[in-house]
């Protein structure tokens, strides 16, 4: 009795396990940001987020070896006993999902809402191949029921006059028959429950080809981060080269009233401070002088760390090139844009408290983008404060809100918003849309989710993946509607065609066997 407490211990691991598998994988357009705050508690930076899937993938692979190894030995009658060692095996692997899950739960929640947003695009496929599965799990199903209807007749036929024998052969034959029940009438629920699916699915890759919005514009996430060294000229022209639409990036204010490019809150992850000034390396990056900042490396941690897997290796060209880059300021990313006619949107990082500028930095920046004679259109200003400044100062400016209510962005006049993409989707875009109100999504880095904003009528994302978005000519998983609505008709057909004499046998003997049970 002690060893089938196993059995559900060991279903319920397998389940766990291949969740946690399936939404991390799920989860990939998060994986830096992943890593990021990873990094920003350790100080180390690894893909730890791969680190991550492969322990998953571990977990999942040997529960999921177990719950076959054991259906195998229940399927020829032989009663499953684990060593001591697998049963406590499976237990941490409880243990450690339901530790997982209890992360996800309480810091982690928009990874399912990332979850939720993957099976928009992909639950066609993933009904389509269960159809099939069905499909090709019917043969052994019907064999197996056939067996049973067989050795029904068989016992039916045995039966004498003798009443005591009669009724035993009587209960059996009952046994036989609710047993064809508990196991083709299930089958036969889950194929029905498929195949009414997609009258309550909606993906919004399923559409008329004629009827596909334009592609959405790209805005260089700090750049081209998988091509150049983040936040630094050579990113950003390189994000130019590859058709970005606008540059996106994160703005500091030296202890000396010079504005530059940086995102981090230290200077430890994209300089070479620790060589430098390795005591000032946590120090926050407007309590440094111009003067030095300009003296610091701002890309040889790229030649030698990764920050993205799976990233192509660059040219020695662009490794020497990427090996020189200089922390810039942002008159020097204004002045590319000017060049180039690209659009700028960037976050504004308030000083340190001791900082001299803490309560005018809004005007010192204002200030430096109207005297670097950019064209005010090219500038999306996103910071929320003071507004009402930035307005009356520099009325040229585009003025980007957050996710604020529709009657909000009327209030101040903002035509545009930049929202996470987890967020907008689940907010919904009626509403926006109706209010005429451009929406820019981040960060979109994954060819599935820029799919999903394509074919959701996006008009912009941030990316930090331009070079191969940029290649999309449509969206991946793309599935036009005639096709949605007719591949349940051609497995119809084909069931009809390939598997009519399985069909009969099984529904005579749900039928018969349902008959028999409740006489």
């Amino acid at each position: 009795m002690l060893e089938r407490l196993f059995y559900p211990c060991l279903v319920i691991s397998f389940c766990m396990s291949v969740l946690l598998v399936f939404m991390w994988v799920e989860s990939s357009n998060e994986y830096n940001g992943f890593d990021w705050v990873i990094f920003i508690g350790t100080g180390l930076w690894f893909f730890w987020s791969i680190v991550l899937l492969s322990f998953l993938g571990i977990l999942a692979a040997y529960t999921s070896l177990l719950l076959v190894l054991g259906f195998l030995l229940l399927w020829e009658g032989i009663e499953l006993y684990l060593h001591w060692c697998h049963k406590i095996l499976i237990l941490l692997v409880i243990v450690i999902c339901s530790f997982f899950f209890w992360i996800l739960f309480t810091y982690w929640k928009d990874r399912w809402l990332t979850l939720g947003l993957s099976l928009q695009v992909f639950a066609p496929y993933i009904h389509l191949s269960s159809i099939a599965m069905m499909v090709i799990l019917s043969w052994p199903l019907a064999f197996y029921l056939i067996h049973l209807e067989e050795e029904a007749r068989i016992r039916r036929f045995q039966m004498t006059c003798n009443e005591s024998k009669r009724n035993k052969r009587c209960n059996v034959l009952t046994k036989l028959r609710a047993l064809q029940v508990a196991i083709g009438l299930p089958f036969f629920l889950i194929l029905l429950c498929l195949y009414l699916l997609p009258l309550g699915n909606f993906s919004p890759c399923v559409q008329e080809k004629d009827k596909l919005a334009p592609k959405p514009d790209f805005f260089g996430h700090r750049g081209a981060p998988m091509l150049g060294p983040e936040n630094t000229i050579m990113s950003f022209e390189k994000a130019v080269e590859h058709g970005a639409y606008g540059l996106e990036s994160d703005v500091h204010i030296s202890y000396d009233h010079v504005p530059f490019l940086m995102h981090d809150s230290d200077l430890r992850r994209t300089t070479n401070i620790k060589e430098v000034l390795p005591n000032a390396s946590l120090t926050h990056p407007s309590l440094f002088d111009w003067d030095f900042l300009s003296t610091l490396n701002a890309g040889k941690w790229f030649s030698h760390i990764k920050p993205f897997f799976g990233m192509k290796p660059l040219s020695e060209a662009d490794r020497e090139r990427a090996g020189n880059q200089k922390i810039p300021k942002l008159t020097e990313l204004l002045e590319l844009a000017q060049k180039e006619k690209k659009f700028v949107i960037f976050d504004l990082n308030s000083p340190a408290p001791s900082h001299s500028l803490r309560a005018l930095y809004v005007h010192h920046v204002v200030s430096i983008i109207l005297d670097s004679q950019i064209e005010q259109r090219l500038i999306f200003w996103l910071p929320d404060f003071e507004r009402e400044y930035v307005k009356k100062k520099a009325p040229g400016f585009q003025q980007v809100g957050r996710l604020f209510s529709v009657e909000r962005l009327t209030r101040e006049n903002i035509t545009r918003i930049n929202v996470d993409y987890k967020n907008l989707f689940y907010n919904g875009m009626r509403e926006y849309r109706a209010a005429n109100i451009s929406i820019n999504l981040y960060l979109v880095n994954e060819p599935w989710l820029f799919s999903l904003a394509w074919c959701s009528r996006i008009p912009s994302v941030t990316t930090d993946n331009i070079q191969v978005l940029n290649e999309m000519t449509q969206p991946s998983y793309f599935m036009v509607s005639w096709l949605s609505h007719s591949y349940l008709i051609a497995f119809l057909v084909t069931l009809k065609i390939g598997f009519f004499f399985n069909w009969r046998i099984i529904a005579l003997q749900c039928c018969v066997g349902f008959l028999y049970t409740t006489m």
